[in-house]
């Protein structure tokens, strides 16, 4: 079932969301409707609070990444086998130094800006059947899981643009928080006018 997306003005997606056990309701099925809704979205990640659920939860697919020709053969092979359910994680090292990349958000569509991350990180989660694993990424893979680790930890990716960055798209953000833009995909506004 396709859920809609909790748009950019949402106090959900502002705050850092609690850990979950084996005994959370409905588990498997929610983590079906989440891969269900990336999809319909066009998207390589989703995290719970952008579906309204204040959880460590997200998951990935970076398969669509795998045919940029700029990329080498290992991280092409790579990302397109790198779809996992992540619950529970922790980011346990970040190494390298920074680097841009222009990202975007289901949450934030129609604005992409260049956001500086660590192109080298280990980490630990619990899969869907709560084994704890560790993982280490890198490049894109490793953006992917940051963009979407930061949903978990109530941050955007707006909210690391320089200032004058953030004063520049502030009239789009406060047009997608009240539905102002075009989406072909199902959304959820917070401050939307309600129809009569």
């Amino acid at each position: 079932m396709i859920l809609p997306v909790v748009a950019y003005g949402d106090p959900v997606l502002k705050k850092k969301a609690v850990e979950i056990t084996p005994e959370y309701p409905n588990l498997k099925a929610l983590i079906e409707n989440m891969y269900d809704t990336m999809y319909g979205a066009y998207g390589v990640g989703l995290a719970a609070p952008q579906i309204g659920l204040s959880i460590r939860l997200f998951l990935v697919d970076a398969s669509p990444f795998a045919d940029d020709e700029i990329l080498g053969e290992e991280e092409q092979n790579f990302l397109k086998n790198f779809k996992h359910t992540f619950i529970n994680p922790v980011i346990l090292e970040e190494s390298g130094d920074e680097w841009a990349f222009n990202e975007g958000c289901l949450s934030i569509p129609e604005v992409r800006e260049d956001v500086f991350r660590k192109p080298n990180i280990k980490v630990q989660y619990q899969d869907e059947d709560f084994n704890t694993k560790t993982m280490e990424l890198s490049g894109l893979a490793a953006r992917v899981f940051q963009h979407e680790y930061d949903h978990i930890e109530g941050v955007l990716f707006t909210d690391k643009l320089s200032s004058l960055k953030k004063r520049l798209i502030k009239g789009k953000l406060a047009n997608i928080s009240k539905g102002k833009v075009d989406v072909d995909y199902r959304m959820k506004f917070p401050l939307a006018k309600k129809k009569r």
